[in-house]
Formats: C-alpha cells, sequence, structure tokens
C-alpha cells in the first residue's frame, strides 16, 4: 500500500489561461513544502499546469527530489479566457450536479476522477510516500468517486478546496480530507 498526499496548488493569479501563483501562493507552498519534506515522501509529481508546477518546484527544492508531470492530475476544467467567465462557471455547476455532464472544454466529473484514480492505481508501484500536486475540482471528483457524494464536506462541494490543503489517501483509502493544519 502507497501513502498519497495531494496537494491543492497554491493561490493562483487570478488570470485566464495558465497563471502562477501568487506571492500568498508562494508563501503557501513553502510552508506545504516544509511539511512534505517532514513526512519523508520518496516521490512528486504534478499536474501539467503551471499553478501546480510551481507549487511543486517548490517541495521538490526541500526534498531535492525530482518533479515529474502526469497529465492525469490536471483540472477537470481550466478557464482559457475563450468563453466568458459566466458560462464557464455555468458550466462548471453543472458539471458539479452532474457527474456526467461534459462541458464546453474539459472533462466530466466521473471521467476527470476515474483518470485521476488510474493514475493512483499506476503510482502505487512507487516507493511511498508521494505528494500529488494537483488541483481542486479534480480532488473532490475523486473523493466523490472514492467514498460517495453524502461523505465529501459540505464546504468543498460547494466552495472548492483551500489552497494548499493535503487530501491523505492509504492507496485508495482516504485517510483525512483537505488538512490545512501545517499552513497555521
Amino acid at each position: 500500500m502507497t501513502v498519497f498526499y495531494l496537494v491543492q496548488h497554491a493561490e493562483k493569479e487570478r488570470q485566464p489561461g495558465d497563471p502562477g501563483l501568487t506571492e500568498l501562493g508562494r508563501r503557501q507552498a513553502a510552508r506545504t513544502a516544509d511539511w512534505v519534506q517532514h513526512v519523508g515522501v520518496h516521490a512528486v509529481f504534478t499536474s501539467p499546469l503551471r499553478r501546480a508546477r510551481e507549487t511543486a518546484w517548490s517541495i521538490a527544492s526541500r526534498t531535492g527530489l525530482r518533479v515529474r508531470e502526469d497529465a492525469r492530475l490536471r483540472e477537470r476544467m481550466n478557464w482559457e479566457g475563450s468563453q466568458p467567465m459566466e458560462d464557464f462557471l455555468a458550466d462548471w455547476a453543472a458539471s458539479v450536479k452532474d457527474r456526467d455532464f461534459v462541458p464546453a472544454s474539459g472533462d466530466s466529473s466521473r471521467d476527470a476522477a476515474e483518470r485521476f484514480r488510474a493514475c493512483l492505481v499506476d503510482l502505487a508501484k512507487e516507493p511511498g510516500p508521494v505528494a500529488l500536486v494537483t488541483h481542486g475540482g479534480v480532488t473532490v471528483d475523486l473523493l466523490r468517486t472514492l467514498i460517495g457524494d453524502e461523505a465529501v464536506p459540505v464546504e468543498l462541494m460547494q466552495h472548492g478546496v483551500p489552497s494548499c490543503a493535503i487530501t491523505t489517501l492509504d492507496d485508495l483509502s482516504v485517510v483525512d480530507i483537505a488538512s490545512v493544519a501545517h499552513l497555521e
């Protein structure tokens, strides 16, 4: 069994496309890196999106580990700016309500969860623990698949995963959801 630490990327700039971290986000990433170093991870994987990569690089700078990208850790949807924000948010809400809804740009909640779950199954061969820097929507999608909608905290369903929150899995069993204690 492998312990996985699913790390929500740090606070990002509020702009379309592939934004990087804010100054606060860089501080969050550094605090998270300290925590991750303390638990002795053996591998760091990241979504290919910049905000996740920057968070992962912070972890790698503390742990001395190489960051490896895996596209299966990407967000369910990413606002590129080509559609009005209102339409993007409407698609996001529809994909939360109906897990099989396929938005104009992105994956359904169910498909996003399945690609994340498949990534974890593949990475279970890695010596653990493993840190995976990812995104809030796809983390909630995975949780909905693993433990069911009723067990996912309402706060996460309504407002998303806080910046740099850590969700801990033991193989595919959920141990802790969206902890931010390391940031306090």
